[in-house]
């Protein structure tokens, strides 16, 4: 219907053409009633012309049986006028040129006509025979041989122009069917690139498509919320479970994120172990609460081919316009809230705010210059030293980074080391800090210890083993000096390949110690399966404002713990000669903190060393 109504002009061009051959005959013969036909033409064809332009088949209310019907009332009152002049002509013996140029006028406009309007084949074979139909029929009602050819004549044009329409009809048919086809499949393609494969929600491009939809229709009022999820150590459910199992829980936590957000809502995988909604709100509590209810849902226990699973996630989340103006700026934010969300321990909801991006500026600039600071020698290794409380002797000394920047003055680890470790650079920085204290161990006499803190990602690294053994034998010292000081945290979030590499340490005489013990998760299990020679005991017992009988107790039953186990418990953090006292009643062999001594340089503590063992030998040379 629509190719009917496409070219209005076409119609105005041949009505103009016919209505003026018409005209013509009419003066040429003057013959009123070809005059006549001439005005009946006109308005016909005036009529038509009017509904052409006037009607559309885009336009509201303009059905398809409406528009066919007033075209096919217009097409074949107009060709069977056409027609009827033409045959009047010759019925009446008109002058030759008059019958020629009405007869030339009816033929032509019915070939013209079939060929244009083949996608209705109706109308089309409608129009060639009410124009050419009337021609024949009075050629053979003259009885003269010549007309009597031309109506044969026509008989057979009706004929070629049936099947030439058909053939149209049939061309433009399949084209029309193959051009339906191809916008299916384009359509289904459409749908599955942004699609995606595991969970059946948007992936990242149908999440931005959605996105630029929804911001180009929203109205400067709306409010509109991103919430960024990320399943804390997926990798885990994975590498225990396998992934047809991880692929089942995010099948499910998608399910979930389905039930639990408005229908409004966006929900898509954003890669991994991410997600995103996205979706319209009232205001900020409202979006608190929606991001509750997500993490909430989420959290809740899952069975899983009869394994009962429980996922933790972290949230980050961002407000339009409160945040940003834009898709991308709205992402931005999220992404941040939910990076601040995993730093400050996992499982948490956090909601962006402009100190967020403060951070994370001040923490890509400590990473850049951190890498500097590696090449240009700006860190140094100081060294606390660990007491024995029975004896009062040095037993070890804790190696321990420090950073004097050129501008900025010294650097707390607290500042670097976190960041160090978020970005990787931690792997080369413990290599380096292992390989500088094993050489400034190697000069301290022999039963003199040194500690230097593990970071998980050195355990992780390819070589780890073979780079902490070369890095023993280029400085010459003993295995059995190193100790490796580990936090519990360690062994919940790789156990294997810890176990691994305690086990090959372990194997050429390297020691292990559990640091900051009853800060983290505090598993005896740990104690049980690994070979640990030393419990440091977390400062926040010996310091602090919860220091009291339950610390004390703690300490204690650490501290028979360590006796029967046969090892050693180390107190941090003693500042006065009476924590000290405490803890050395309540059963600890060792001791460490600003009591005894700070954190040194080498060249003080071979001075601390040298000045041990000098009193050493007065108190025996006194003896003799």
């Amino acid at each position: 219907m629509r190719t009917l109504y496409t070219q209005p002009l076409s119609l105005a061009v041949g009505a103009f053409t016919t209505v003026g051959a018409a005209a013509v005959a009419a003066w040429v013969s003057g013959i009123p009633e070809l005059t006549v036909a001439c005005f009946i033409l006109a308005f016909i064809a005036f009529a038509r012309i009017v509904a052409a332009f006037g009607l559309s088949p885009d336009k509201v209310g303009n059905s398809t049986s409406m528009l066919e019907l007033v075209y096919e009332i217009g097409a074949f009152s107009y060709a069977l006028a056409l027609g009827s002049t033409a045959a009047y002509s010759i019925w009446i013996a008109a002058e030759t040129e008059v019958v020629v140029l009405l007869v030339a006028n009816a033929l032509c406009y019915g070939v013209g006509v079939c060929a244009r309007n083949a996608g209705r084949l109706t109308i089309a074979v409608g129009q060639l025979c009410l124009a050419v139909l009337p021609v024949a029929m009075a050629s053979f009602l003259t009885g003269q041989p010549a007309f009597i050819a031309l109506g044969a004549t026509i008989f057979g044009l009706i004929a070629g122009m049936l099947s030439i329409a058909i053939n149209i009809f049939k061309v433009l048919r399949d084209s029309i069917a193959s051009a339906e086809t191809s916008a299916q499949l384009a359509d289904k393609m459409q749908v599955l690139a942004r699609t995606d494969v595991v969970t059946g929600l948007s992936n990242r491009a149908g999440l931005n498509h959605s996105m630029v939809e929804t911001m180009m229709s929203i109205s400067e009022e709306s409010r509109l919320a991103l919430i960024w999820i990320d399943l804390d150590r997926f990798k885990e459910v994975n590498d225990l479970l396998g992934h047809p199992v991880g692929d089942r829980v995010l099948t499910e936590v998608a399910r979930r994120l389905r039930d639990v957000c408005p229908s409004s809502t966006t929900v898509s995988r954003f890669g991994g172990d991410e997600f995103v909604a996205f979706c319209p709100i009232e205001d900020r509590k409202h979006a608190e609460q929606l991001a509750s209810e997500i993490h909430a849902e989420i959290m809740r226990p899952m069975r899983i081919e009869g394994d009962r699973l429980e996922v933790r996630a972290s949230l980050g989340v961002a407000l339009l316009p409160d945040d940003g103006k834009d898709a991308d700026t709205l992402m931005q934010c999220a992404d941040l809230a939910l990076y601040h969300a995993k730093v400050g321990g996992r499982a948490q909801t956090c909601f962006f705010d402009k100190s967020m991006t403060r951070d994370l500026v001040r923490r890509r600039e400590i990473e850049d210059e951190l890498r500097l600071a590696l090449q240009r020698d700006e860190l140094s290794i100081f060294y606390q030293p660990i007491v024995d409380l029975e004896t009062g002797q040095i037993r070890c000394f804790e190696a321990l980074v420090r950073w004097f920047h050129p501008e900025k003055g010294e650097l707390r680890p607290d500042e670097f080391i976190p960041v160090a470790e978020e970005t990787g650079v931690i792997v080369t920085l413990g290599n380096w800090i292992t390989a500088q204290a094993a050489r400034t161990a190697a000069t301290w006499p022999e039963d003199i210890t040194i500690a230097v803190n593990l970071s998980p990602l050195q355990i992780r690294a390819p070589g780890a083993a073979l780079g902490m053994r070369n890095a023993l034998k280029e400085a010459g010292l003993d295995p059995s000096r190193m100790i490796l000081e580990v936090t519990e945290s360690l062994f919940i979030e790789d156990n294997h390949a810890t176990a691994n590499f305690i086990q090959e340490m372990s194997g050429i005489g390297v020691q292990f110690a559990l640091d900051d013990f009853g800060t983290g998760y505090s598993s005896l299990a740990h104690i049980n399966r690994f070979p640990l020679s030393k419990i440091k005991v977390d400062r926040s017992f010996v310091s602090g404002p919860h220091v009291g009988k339950k610390s004390d107790a703690i300490i204690r039953a650490v501290a028979e713990m360590g006796n029967t186990l046969d090892m050693e418990i180390v107190a941090e953090g003693l500042e006065t000669i009476e924590q000290v006292k405490a803890v050395k009643e309540a059963g600890c062999t060792l001791g460490q903190g600003y009591y005894f001594s700070r954190a040194v340089p080498d060249y003080l503590a071979a001075m601390l060393l040298a000045q041990e063992r000098d009193g050493e030998k007065r108190r025996a040379a006194g003896g003799e």
